[in-house]
């Protein structure tokens, strides 16, 4: 009975999982795939104008070009024809989760107006949508807590879009920028000015003893190498 047992708790957990579909969403232990739509023309596309692949990169490392930031994705713009069927792979380069959101889709083909692709760590998902023939400008973004806040965020446009948005890292201004001052006072400045003559002083002392120091040195190294014990035959 006992080995039955541990049988049946081997194949429990070793068995293979599968993805669960529901409701446009498509969802295993890796991630998530919502509301891709590979076929369906928005009704103001008479076809499909191109095909275009892109690869998004996620992670810490694309951050790094980005003065306080700390997540970002590898490109922040990118431009495609009206009525366009774009093949997106995303690549989740941190082992932390990571969403690709774009907004403001037709509500008719993309619930909540929504396209949403998330990996839960290190990895890759790839799914399509169908872009609308509007001009616009639409946001692509991690809505993971300060994730957006920290640099990843960009923007997708059509046909050159209807602008930019604020606070796209390196293409656009922040409404509010994020601000590192510090509250100078007499006492800082104090503080500031003794730290600088502290170390100016033990820079000068070191050039002017340096010469009395090594000297020091080289009669304590021989002090020691007369005391030592003399090696044994």
């Amino acid at each position: 009975m006992k080995q039955i047992l541990i049988g049946l708790l081997f194949i429990s957990l070793y068995q293979p999982v599968f993805a669960m579909e529901h409701g446009g969403m498509i969802m295993d232990e890796t991630g998530m795939i919502m509301n891709a739509n590979p076929d369906q023309l928005p009704r103001d596309c008479p076809q499909i104008s191109e095909n275009k692949d892109i690869t998004i990169h996620a992670g810490q490392q694309y951050a790094e070009k980005f003065t306080g930031k700390m997540f970002a994705f590898d490109t922040q713009e990118w431009n495609v024809k009206p009525c366009a069927k774009i093949n997106i792979t995303f690549i989740n380069d941190d082992q932390i989760r990571h969403q690709l959101m774009i907004h403001g889709l037709p509500g008719y083909l993309y619930p909540d107006g929504m396209f949403h692709l998330e990996l839960n760590g290190t990895g890759q998902l790839q799914a399509s949508l169908i872009l609308p023939s509007q001009k616009k400008t639409y946001l692509v973004h991690c809505e993971l807590p300060q994730h957006m806040e920290k640099g990843m965020k960009a923007q997708l446009k059509v046909e050159g879009g209807d602008g930019d948005l604020p606070s796209i890292p390196g293409i656009s201004e922040p409404i509010k920028a994020d601000l590192y001052n510090t509250n100078w006072n007499q006492l800082s400045y104090a503080i500031l000015a003794f730290s600088i003559l502290i170390g100016a002083a033990i820079v000068l002392m070191s050039v002017i003893y340096s010469e009395q120091l090594t000297r020091l040195l080289a009669k304590l190294g021989a002090k020691l190498k007369r005391n030592s014990p003399s090696d044994l035959h």
